[in-house]
């Protein structure tokens, strides 16, 4: 008999897709082959459309260690006949889940307004590592800044470095950090330019700005640079 399961449009979470039993190619043999490899650092390039942000939601849901067991959205699947030497991973890491997608706001501010939000959003989703009691002093004080969204703009740029550093603190375990990116390196020129994110550097006295895009596809990397002029007006 055909599947009649519905085809799931907008879902990126793979935990409702597998709750809400949409249809779906099952393509969690990724989370073998990323455990094959070894690497330090993976990157994942398909095309648009290609699902990266559903595998990324995959992949954050079988290694992370939750209070509740995520290990029944894979069974059946194919990764759970993959043997112990993949399974004894699961559920065992604490993760770091950040969306830089979308940043295209209309002036450079709002840009690292939405920037700053989710960072504060994944700061909130592990509060129960500053609520334990377990860091150092410093560490603390500096998760509850940005935690409370009173960090300085500089302070957000180190960010992800120090709740990396209070998870394995916590957790005794490295951690896995997961980020998505969507914009290809000529298009992050031209937003650079067109909304004008380096006209505040101007207030600094820098008169030359480099900009940078950077794209990669398979073990190729793609370096675009720019250069933004402005000259004093007297």
């Amino acid at each position: 008999m055909p599947d009649k399961r519905p085809i799931p449009v907008g879902v990126e979470d793979f935990k409702v897709l597998v709750d809400k039993d949409y249809f779906f190619i099952d393509k969690t043999l990724l989370i073998k082959d990323l455990l094959d490899s070894k690497d330090m650092i993976s990157l994942i390039t398909r095309p648009r459309r290609f699902g990266k942000t559903l595998n990324m939601s995959m992949i954050q849901r079988f290694f992370e260690k939750t209070e509740e067991s995520n290990a029944y959205l894979f069974e059946g699947l194919k990764i759970s006949n993959s043997g112990e030497k993949y399974l004894n991973h699961q559920g065992q890491y604490p993760v770091i889940s950040i969306s830089l997608k979308g940043l295209k706001q209309i002036t450079y501010e709002k840009a690292f307004f939405v920037f700053k939000e989710r960072i504060i959003s994944e700061f909130e989703r592990h509060q129960y590592v500053y609520d334990s009691g377990v860091l150092p002093v410093n560490k603390h004080k500096r998760f509850e800044k940005i935690l409370i969204g009173n960090a300085k703009d500089d302070e957000y740029l180190t960010a992800l470095q120090l709740l990396s550093e209070c998870l394995e603190d916590f957790h005794n375990k490295k951690v896995i950090l997961l980020i998505e990116l969507n914009v290809r390196c000529d298009v992050a020129l031209e937003q650079i330019r067109t909304k004008k994110y380096a006209e505040q550097l101007t207030d600094d006295c820098y008169q030359k700005v480099m900009s940078y895009g950077i794209a990669f596809y398979g073990k190729t990397c793609r370096v675009k640079m720019g250069e933004i002029v402005y000259q004093n007006e007297e």
